[in-house]
């Protein structure tokens, strides 16, 4: 999208060089070359002062408007924070799922409550992210028995209790709020979270990798995202730090390596093999960026994918664990859909359970996984819970790393009990689980059954090729648009994919996401859709996307 809006983006540079001593000063932060590589889709490396302020003014038309942009900037004019005095990273960082299509989205949803017929759709379907419960998941019963009583403990005694709520539910919940400082919900706990929270954690990695989990070693967090910031933060030093990251990416990664200061190295994920990741790709990035000056600290690895869905076969990940040892890398393993597979030929295999495999232990591979109770078929996203299991590091930097975390105080505590109910669900012979094992497996298969349904309509769209979902939440179909829908794009400064996505938005209410703001091989389009609306709804959005795209093929036809 960056070189559509460039001569936009110099006019603004021109304008405000002049008056910015902070823009001056930036671009002599960063007068060193950028890494470049031959395929880049967007350069999330050391920048100019032009890619600087390029992603300043990409970052200005969101939330608001191009139209309003000036007229917004000048209002403010004397106000001590301008886009000239903010911390350039916070510019530099971007996040496309939440990003001008959902904005337009939101805007559009107004419109039909005050109007219903103000558009040719009578609702907004967001297959923009992934958010489970807000397109009518249901949650677990059993975690959220447990909740309620843990948050409010008065109704453990009484009487009634016993007929409303399973006997395994208060069961866990007393022996919750035993662990609880205060037995309240409300207190602040360890900063790495409640230690028999942890210990449950433990256990439940332990009984999933068939290896020793230390509680020690977890840190609980709201959500996987502040854990990778977390881990950002103390591996990037500057910009000349780099971690190598898959592209497509989900755009957390590039936004916390922008944030705090370092630089994204890319390796691109081969989607004529189903998204694979080859040995060969890391090895060439790696060492494009060594040439270039920078230090590599780390390996961000997503699995099951995110936004492409493939899941690593088990060799595969061997060979990924291996070239980390040899190259001295930290591997920063995003798990958080291990739950979500749903293909017969595939198994998820956390990267810990495979290097143990391998004979590595402590001492021999640096190890960070990251797991969320936002994903997998709890869909717990605004509870925020989630942890990192961190091995690999000397005590001297676990310290650190538990200063970091001090820092926050601690996660919030609904978040980690429902981490620790996730890792130790019901087993057999509980009073809840036959309803939660129906649970479970009626969401993990109407999911599979969303994905196949999306699949093979993507499939039969002309020009348009989509991979199987293995797992995750999520299809990334490529789409071959014409000459003239590129042009047209070029017209109004958007990139294709995004512009392709706009149409569709304002023609049926469904919100996908570009592939641009995840990243892809240049001179290919994308969009992101999630496979989580309720699955009596999949078949209109099926319809919907096949009637859009042929009158969009058919008015931009070369």
């Amino acid at each position: 999208m960056r070189r559509f809006v460039a001569d936009k983006a110099t006019r603004l540079i021109k304008r405000h060089s002049t008056c910015s001593p902070c823009l001056v000063s930036h671009s002599r932060l960063h007068s060193h070359p950028p890494l470049s590589h031959p395929t880049l889709p967007f350069s999330s490396f050391p920048q100019s002062s032009i890619s600087s302020s390029l992603s300043f003014f990409i970052s200005a038309l969101h939330p608001f408007s191009s139209a309003n942009f000036n007229s917004m900037s000048s209002n403010y004019s004397t106000t001590p924070v301008t886009l000239q005095t903010i911390n350039p990273k916070v510019l530099k960082c971007e996040y496309a799922v939440r990003g001008e299509i959902v904005t337009l989205a939101q805007k559009l949803e107004q419109e039909l409550k005050q109007n219903p017929d103000s558009h040719p759709f009578d609702e907004i379907l967001y297959c923009n992210i992934g958010n489970p419960q807000s397109l009518g998941q249901q949650p677990i019963t059993f975690f959220r028995e447990v909740l309620a009583l843990c948050d409010h403990p008065p109704i453990l005694d009484r009487s009634e209790t016993q007929g409303l709520f399973s006997a395994d539910a208060i069961e866990r919940a007393f022996q919750i709020l035993d662990q609880i400082p205060g037995r309240a919900t409300g207190a602040y706990s360890h900063s790495q979270g409640i230690k028999r929270l942890r210990d449950t954690i433990a256990a439940g990695i332990e009984a999933r990798d068939g290896y020793p989990a230390d509680p020690n070693d977890i840190f609980l967090t709201d959500g996987a995202s502040p854990a990778v910031h977390m881990m950002m933060q103390l591996l990037i030093r500057s910009e000349e730090d780099g971690i190598l990251c898959p592209i497509p990416q989900y755009p957390l990664y590039s936004a916390s390596i922008a944030l705090h200061g370092g630089t994204l190295v890319p390796y691109y994920l081969d989607e004529a093999t189903g998204w694979g990741l080859e040995i060969s790709e890391l090895k060439n990035q790696l060492e494009t960026a060594k040439s270039k000056g920078l230090c590599v600290r780390a390996l961000v690895v997503i699995n099951p994918g995110n936004p492409t869905g493939q899941v690593l076969a088990e060799d595969n990940q061997r060979k990924i664990v291996e070239f980390c040892k040899n190259e001295g890398l930290v591997l920063l393993a995003d798990e958080v859909y291990q739950e979500n597979i749903y293909v017969p030929d595939k198994q998820f295999h956390s990267f810990k359970k495979i290097s143990r495999s391998m004979g590595y232990g402590e001492k021999d591979i640096s190890l960070v996984s990251f797991q969320s109770v936002s994903k997998g078929y709890y869909g717990e996203c605004g509870k925020r819970g989630g942890y990192m299991e961190v091995t690999g590091f000397s005590p001297e930097i676990r310290e650190q790393i538990y200063k970091v975390a001090s820092v926050n105080l601690c996660s919030n505590i609904s978040g980690q009990i429902l981490a620790s109910l996730v890792m130790n669900p019901p087993k057999v012979g509980d009073e809840s689980f036959e309803s939660y094992n129906a649970e479970k497996d009626g969401i993990l298969s109407s999911l599979a059954r969303r994905a196949k349904t999306l699949e093979d309509a993507f499939n039969n769209l002309e020009g348009v090729t989509c991979n199987r979902a293995e797992g995750a939440m999520y299809l990334f179909p490529r789409i071959e648009l014409p000459q003239k829908a590129i042009k047209a794009a070029e017209a109004v400064k958007t990139a294709p994919d995004a512009f392709y996505a706009r149409r569709l938005l304002n023609a049926t209410g469904v919100v996908v996401v570009p592939g641009s703001g995840f990243g892809q091989v240049p001179g290919t389009w994308h969009f992101r859709c999630t496979i989580l609306p309720q699955e009596d709804k999949i078949p209109a959005i099926a319809s919907h996307l096949t009637e859009f795209h042929k009158k969009f093929m058919d008015e931009f036809r070369d």
